[in-house]
């Protein structure tokens, strides 16, 4: 009888351990042991117990008014990723996908060369108006937005979302449109939550102004914990064949210590003087690596803007000029550092920004979702409207009051599988957790049990 016993609670242990709810309509991640989803805990990225660096570069074929997937494109993808092993990047940022198509042969792609991929989730027919910002957050821009989170969430290699570029600019009227990117940031922090995602990081890709730099990197990181960013990044031209200190990069290391998140450069690299990439130098110094985490390029693909280094097409051909060789050189010369680069374990929220001449916010209560939105967190966003769609800047349905702080958590309690959750971890954290202690635990909680059942 004791034997019976002992088996009936081993099942019972069994059980409750085997029972989690299942996701609604969740699609299984292409999972890779061997790259591992990259988490966010305290002040840093990491991919497993390993710091994570972005060493990256901006992936934009076509330019910003090109209206292109590059990720749907599996000819264009081969080429691409060809040259982006041949530079040694681990990250690239692509600012405009296609939410409306399949994106599983592109990103396999990126994910066997060990690449990872942060999505722009605004599109320009989808977009924030920096000068109408009410009008233009609304139920179906949300849809939208939502629509490439569903569509990029299955990947392991999908590092991060932006809920936003350079929408505040030097234009002071522009601050007031901040309080919009902050609850679009919320929105789907809160999506990614209730559909039952690994806890993708979402944060807002700004514009370096000095004038409201700080204020701007403090209002998204203040607040309630569903109201705060995951990260903060933004695009930086200020090295041009310079040095740390002659280019200031010494001075905001300063004001970002303490911070509370992880920050890393969207955009660098100054076309002024002949373009050595010295910037990787310093990112991956010890100077740099205990508050910043790395940057991305600015940019892959020649365009008008004469920042490209590869001069791409017609069909699989491309042409690398001088400055490919150059980044690739300054990849390999500065690899990304061992150990945790001294980054701050815990996490804590920014004090929020007093309304002045050169930022016009002037509480902290931010738009509630629109209330035709509200419906997506349970029943999913549906077909994306893609590159093709109408838009939705001047479209109906706009936020129609404040939100109440800590209305913005995701309310599902779904749980990704057990494989999933190992490797999501948290968005915020005191940094990697050894397990071994828990399992000794549990084998010393066990074999008690099994003592008792057995006397």
């Amino acid at each position: 009888m004791k034997s019976i016993s002992l088996m009936s609670a081993l099942a019972s242990i069994a059980s409750l351990s085997a029972a989690t709810p299942t996701p609604t309509e969740q699609e299984q991640p292409h999972k890779r042991a061997d790259l591992p989803a990259v988490t966010v805990s305290g002040n840093a990225f990491w991919k497993g117990k390993e710091r994570f660096y972005i060493r990256g570069i901006d992936y934009q074929p076509g330019g910003s008014s090109g209206m292109t997937d590059p990720l749907a494109d599996l000819d264009m993808c081969k080429r691409d990723v060809a040259e982006f092993k041949k530079l040694g990047v681990n990250t690239i940022r692509v600012y405009m996908v296609d939410n409306s198509k399949k994106h599983d042969d592109c990103m396999k792609l990126l994910a066997d060369a060990g690449i990872y991929v942060v999505i722009d989730a605004n599109t320009p027919l989808y977009s924030l108006n920096r000068y109408d910002p009410h009008q233009s957050y609304n139920d179906k821009y949300l849809q939208s937005v939502f629509a490439t989170i569903d569509a990029f969430a299955k990947y392991d290699n999908t590092l991060a979302f932006f809920s936003g570029n350079e929408v505040i600019n030097d234009v002071v009227n522009s601050t007031l449109a901040a309080k919009y990117v902050k609850a679009t940031t919320r929105d789907m922090r809160q999506y990614i939550g209730n559909r039952g995602y690994r806890k993708i990081p979402v944060g807002y890709s700004a514009a370096d102004v000095s004038q409201n730099r700080m204020q701007l990197a403090s209002y998204m990181n203040c607040g309630t914990e569903d109201e705060r960013s995951d990260f903060f990044a933004f695009n930086d031209y200020s090295w041009c064949s310079s040095s740390f200190v002659d280019s200031g990069w010494d001075q905001k290391v300063k004001m970002f210590t303490g911070y509370g998140i992880p920050i890393f450069l969207s955009e660098y690299g100054c076309i002024t003087h002949i373009r050595d990439f010295g910037e990787i130098g310093a990112l991956m110094s010890d100077k740099m690596t205990g508050v910043y985490s790395g940057g991305l390029m600015y940019e892959y693909a020649v365009e008008e803007n004469g920042y490209g280094i590869a001069k791409l097409g017609p069909g699989s051909k491309v042409e690398e000029k001088p400055e490919f060789a150059n980044f690739a050189k300054a990849m390999s010369k500065y690899p990304a550092p061992t150990g945790d680069g001294g980054f701050t374990s815990t996490t804590k929220a920014a004090a929020c920004p007093t309304k002045d001449s050169n930022w016009l916010v002037d509480s902290t209560k931010l738009p509630a979702i629109p209330d035709g939105a509200k419906k997506f967190m349970k029943d999913g966003a549906g077909t994306g409207p893609g590159l093709n769609g109408e838009g939705s800047q001047q479209a109906q349905g706009t936020s129609t009051g404040d939100a109440e702080p800590g209305s913005g958590s995701p309310t599902n309690t779904v749980s990704p599988s057990s494989s999933e959750s190992q490797k999501s971890g948290s968005t915020r954290g005191i940094g990697p957790v050894d397990k071994a202690p828990l399992v000794v635990t549990g084998l010393v909680m066990f074999l008690t049990l099994t003592g008792t059942l057995l006397l």
